[in-house]
């Protein structure tokens, strides 16, 4: 199998979401990693990635003397402040950098090598690869790295299950109403399961819903974590050790990650989902990767990890260009 050379550019905005996606599968490149945090000004932030005229002046001084010459043989970005970056490198290295474009760049993908547009974004194009989910590092040796961080959970009764909380976000009810009714779930598999609660939340859950989660889960055996006060982050503990997981309706990348660990994924929904995320759960549900908080009946199935088979894909692609390049370099002298 033919190796990339050279070095590999991650590109994002400071969205964390956008920097797991994008570092995860630069990783499994096997290539030296540079990653710039490019978060160009007004107006191009707004119009990113349709205006490239003058987007290098966009960046303050110090992005600027970072995303300068000599161009990297890849660069991968996620969210479209990354996007302007990397469809700009295309013409900027004149073709010698692979471009890799993670998300629905919501222009013509053409414009990079490769585009990875989850199937529920309904994405089409030669170039475009459709994951089922999101990109994520979630694998046998991440899991087994966080039970090796976080030894403590396995003392806890089981089973053991993991609560990942999101957030709000347009189009879905999560608020006061939302996490008494989930609590109360909560309560009802665990008199019927026995078990320990490991409750994560996330940056983006209100703090006043964070401490009702506490407050309604009173001495249940487990954690509520929600920032550094409450001690170091365990969430590759949590999704190491969890003999099941669930997790709040709004977020793809959290709902991907859970699903990419093994056990059974529950999601608890008031109400309905916005078009593109309904799809995405009507996908993980036909494929038997995501049940309703009260299912009892979870069949096994094989995790999610779609980010080791698209590296794989690129890995080929980079070095076929690669290789073309240099025959043809070859070939004129």
């Amino acid at each position: 199998m033919l190796k990339p050379r050279g070095d590999c550019w991650v590109i994002t905005d400071g969205a964390a979401g956008n920097q797991r996606q994008a570092l995860a599968l630069a990783e499994r490149l096997e290539m030296p990693v540079r990653h710039l945090q490019l978060e160009p000004g007004a107006p191009w932030s707004w119009l990113a990635p349709r205006v490239t005229l003058g987007a290098r002046l966009a960046l303050d001084a110090t992005q600027r003397q970072q995303f300068a010459a000599p161009w990297p043989a890849v660069a991968i970005g996620c969210g479209r402040s990354a996007a302007l970056y990397t469809r700009l490198l295309r013409s900027l290295s004149r073709g010698a950098c692979y471009t890799v474009q993670i998300l629905d760049p919501r222009v013509n993908p053409e414009h990079w090598d490769t585009v990875i547009a989850p199937q529920h974004d309904q994405l089409t194009g030669r170039n475009v690869i459709r994951p089922l989910g999101s990109l994520n590092p979630v694998d046998d040796a991440w899991l087994q790295d966080g039970r090796e961080a976080d030894p403590a959970f396995a003392a806890l009764p089981r089973p053991r299950v993991g609560v990942l909380l999101g957030g709000p976000r347009k189009g879905v009810t999560f608020n006061e109403s939302y996490i008494d009714q989930l609590i109360s779930g909560l309560h009802a598999r665990r008199r019927h399961d026995g078990g320990s609660l490991l409750v994560m939340a996330s940056r983006r859950t209100p703090p006043e819903l964070v401490e009702r989660m506490r407050q309604g889960l009173g001495d249940v055996p487990g954690l509520v974590w929600a920032g550094h006060d409450d001690g170091s982050n365990p969430y590759p503990g949590v999704l190491g050790w969890a003999d099941r997981l669930v997790v709040t309706p709004d977020s793809v990348n959290m709902l991907s990650e859970a699903c990419a660990v093994g056990c059974p994924v529950h999601t608890f929904v008031v109400g309905s989902l916005p078009d593109k995320l309904a799809r995405f759960h009507d996908a993980l549900r036909k494929a038997g990767l995501l049940h309703a908080l009260d299912a009892m009946n979870t069949p096994p199935v094989p995790p999610l990890r779609v980010t080791d088979t698209i590296a794989t894909t690129l890995r080929d692609l980079i070095a076929l260009r690669q290789a073309t390049a240099i025959g043809k370099l070859s070939s004129h002298t």
